[in-house]
């Protein structure tokens, strides 16, 4: 049952359209992702869902709550993490925390949580003096503190090291299986395709792409890569009339080619046939940058075609 819905919904600033059109529904319970280039109009689409901002057109519902009309309803079941959040300077990290447990009828307790975000040892600490890393992970308990059934993520590990990363990413697994339904942006292809059981690609303010990520990895074109460098160069002509390759490059000596396991047997044989030897000879199979890639398209050129399931 899907507790998050947006339909049609439109935004713009200046006449230049921001979200044009979007439309996608999270199921209860789901790890949902946003994936986009920078500037594509996630930020301003989960702030319409959060009810920060007012669409211009198209409607927003979350648990069938309309998020401006119904602001404090919503706001009771929603917990939000900005991409950029700013907090009176001179406050504490456990005045933050007790002032956000303050607006809930039943708070978690924070201190756990705090524990677990690496916060314990900076109670005290003020919030300017914080690092930026340190209050992103304040920003993610003041999220969380109000047992929200849902809760918007947005770039939720910038500013994190590795190790704080996979922690947080741990942290909003078990977020989930308690029962809360998350909302993930973020441009991190790892965290999206670790953490999102299904994600939606938005490109120039639409949604390009609606799909698990494995699902959106077998629509890539060119779903198989195969590396290698030849003892000797191949032929252009060989290597475009391959079957099933929709891209082959060259450089430095070292072949990538884009393509299906036909291709793997045609290369293959490819190398017997002119006796060739390929060293350092690798297939792998796309990843969800590959995928992004082909769906978004060059910064400066036209996204690819949109497909959803």
């Amino acid at each position: 049952m899907a507790i998050i819905e947006a339909n049609g919904v439109r935004k713009s600033y200046a006449g230049r359209p921001v979200v044009d059109g979007v439309s996608f529904a999270v199921d209860e319970g789901e790890i949902f992702g946003i994936l986009g280039p920078n500037g594509a109009g996630k930020t301003t689409t989960v702030e319409c869902v959060a009810g920060l901002r007012v669409p211009d057109a198209g409607t927003v519902r979350v648990a069938g709550l309309d998020p401006v009309a119904d602001r404090d309803r919503v706001t009771g079941l929603l917990g939000t993490q900005l991409q950029e959040s700013e907090l009176q300077t001179k406050i504490t990290v456990r005045e933050a925390l007790d002032l956000y447990s303050a607006f809930y009828p039943r708070p978690a307790d924070w201190r756990p949580l705090a524990e677990r975000l690496g916060l314990d040892a900076k109670l005290d600490t003020r919030f300017h003096r914080l690092s930026g890393g340190q209050k992103q992970r304040l920003s993610i308990a003041l999220a969380l503190v109000g047992r929200p059934r849902v809760v918007i993520l947005d770039e939720l590990t910038t500013g994190l090291d590795p190790r704080a990363r996979r922690d947080t990413w741990q942290l909003i697994e078990d977020v989930r299986n308690g029962g809360v339904t998350v909302v993930l942006v973020t441009h991190f292809m790892e965290e999206a395709q670790r953490l999102c059981d299904r994600i939606a690609v938005i490109d120039r303010g639409r949604v390009v792409a609606l799909d698990t990520p494995d699902g959106l990895v077998a629509g890539a074109d060119g779903s198989t890569v195969i590396s290698f460098t030849p003892s000797e160069p191949l032929p252009e002509a060989e290597l475009a009339g391959l079957p099933g390759a929709v891209a082959y490059e060259t450089e430095g000596g070292r072949v990538v080619i884009n393509g299906t396991d036909e291709t793997v047997n045609a290369v293959i044989s490819l190398l017997a046939r002119l006796r060739v030897t390929a060293h350092r000879l690798r297939v792998s199979e796309a990843t969800l940058d590959d995928a992004f890639l082909d769906l978004t398209g060059p910064a400066d050129g036209p996204g690819r075609t949109e497909r959803a399931a």
